[in-house]
């Protein structure tokens, strides 16, 4: 490595300061110093790509991160914001292969990925997940969130996700399975109940579905949905 003089020393000081701040505006024309007059600080080209991505510079950032890898090829955090650059301009295969190069470079330390790793991959493909949804492709997003709950099963907001997925592709007690989940792990979280409680009406379960709902009155008194489904539920009743 190039032996920095005492201006570029200041530069990167006072640069990476100002990232850790996140006043990155502050931060880029000293990082921007640096790349020009030494090419060999990977964690530079990484701090100067997160900034680009922050300012919607998508080519600019994928460019800063590769610098970032030719100059350390196992740099999992420029491997993983790559992989985020790839996914937000629709280049889905690059970002899989990202994903995996930063699989790679956290496993050369250890047995298993980090939990940083972790939740930054299962995010990842949740977001992969949500691109196929909102297209109506829910097998494929179904698939992608099952992929992030590997990595992070108690990430409870992909979970709600994947039952979403599953019941809007029809399979009702896919759906129940995870909805009890989210449940089991998170007893406090209000939606996961009142979709439970939607799902296991829709196949018959009312009692359990009125428990639901009851819980969610409990936990969050004069619930307006958890009231209006008890109701609706009532009336159905009254009708039979």
């Amino acid at each position: 490595m190039t032996e920095l003089d005492e201006g570029l020393r200041q530069a990167l000081a006072l640069g990476r300061a100002y990232y850790q701040r996140r006043e990155y505006g502050r931060a880029e024309p000293y990082l921007s110093q640096i790349v020009e007059r030494n090419q060999s600080f990977a964690d530079v080209y990484n701090m100067l790509g997160v900034i680009y991505h922050d300012q919607g510079r998508y080519q600019t950032a994928q460019r800063a991160f590769e610098a970032a890898l030719r100059v350390n090829p196992r740099y999992t955090d420029a491997a993983l914001n790559l992989a985020i650059v790839y996914n937000d301009t629709g280049k889905y295969e690059a970002a899989r292969e990202a994903y995996q190069q930063a699989l790679s470079c956290s496993e050369a330390t250890s047995d298993q990925p980090d939990r940083f790793v972790k939740g930054k991959l299962a995010n990842m493909y949740a977001d992969v997940g949500d691109v196929w949804a909102s297209s109506g492709k829910f097998r494929e997003a179904a698939l992608e969130y099952q992929r992030a709950l590997d990595l992070c099963p108690t990430f409870v907001d992909i979970r709600a996700k994947l039952a979403a997925a599953h019941r809007d592709l029809g399979e009702r007690d896919k759906a129940i399975a995870e909805y009890e989940e989210i449940v089991r792990q998170n007893p406090e979280w209000v939606p996961a109940r009142l979709s439970l409680g939607l799902s296991l009406q829709a196949v018959g379960r009312k009692a359990e579905a009125v428990e639901q709902w009851n819980a969610v009155l409990r936990l969050s008194p004069g619930n307006r949905s958890a009231e209006m489904y008890l109701k609706l539920a009532a009336a159905d009743g009254a009708a039979s």
